[in-house]
């Protein structure tokens, strides 16, 4: 596949086959994450490997509870359009991975010092790296955002310094679907290139950029 392909056809997948990664794709999605770029070569990134279903049971029972405070964010329409929504694929999934990032170097970071956060960042390289080798290769990947931190960090006995990032679902999916689900469902849209695209100060923008060639989605419930 190529690059751009790979990148305009990645999705926030949701629903998975029950089929499991073989050993030789995972270890080269792997290998591409841990090939990113990161501050001063520091590689940061930990990727915890979940399979257990006992274990994903639980983290499951995280998401129902953070997703039932979720919820009361949103009111008439909204609320119900937010219930329709399918938001994590934990125990369809047959790989749940946590990826955290390792802050306990025991001395300083090269390019670190003014900007501590890059360390993490890095991680966050590494995880567009999975995602984009797993479309690749024909793996769906899911990032579920609605956890209690603190919550998930005592399940997965995380010891200090060492950084919650993502936690992901990653499986074949059963289909790519050909727009964002977002986008589809008309909870947001893709903001044009131009809008996000500044020169020299923020705000001002450049007068040769033109805007995204991919037309948005037909609103649907679907």
């Amino acid at each position: 596949m190529d690059l751009y392909e790979a990148i305009h056809s990645r999705r926030d997948v949701r629903r998975f086959r029950n089929e499991p990664i073989p050993d030789d794709v995972l270890e080269r999605i792997l290998s591409a994450a841990h090939h990113a770029p990161s501050v001063g070569f520091s590689q940061p990134w930990r990727f915890l490997l979940i399979r257990s279903e006992e274990t994903r049971r639980e983290v499951h029972r995280l998401f129902d509870e953070a997703n039932r405070q979720a919820r009361e964010a949103y009111s008439g329409e909204r609320q119900e359009l937010y219930d329709s929504l399918k938001l994590e694929g934990i125990l369809e999934a047959p790989l749940n991975l946590c990826v955290l990032s390792d802050h306990r170097s025991s001395s300083p970071v090269l390019g670190a010092q003014s900007m501590p956060e890059t360390i993490a960042l890095s991680t966050c390289l590494a995880i567009q790296n999975l995602w984009l080798a797993a479309r690749a290769e024909g793996v769906g990947v899911g990032w579920v955002s609605i956890l209690d931190p603190a919550s998930l960090r005592r399940l997965l006995a995380l010891p200090d310094g060492v950084e919650l990032v993502a936690y992901l679902c990653v499986g074949y999916p059963e289909s790519f679907l050909e727009w964002p689900l977002l986008e589809t469902v008309g909870w947001r849209h893709r903001l044009p290139l131009r809008d996000v695209i500044f020169e020299e100060r923020f705000g001002s923008q450049p007068a040769d950029v033109s805007s995204d060639e991919d037309a948005p989605p037909p609103r649907s419930q679907g």
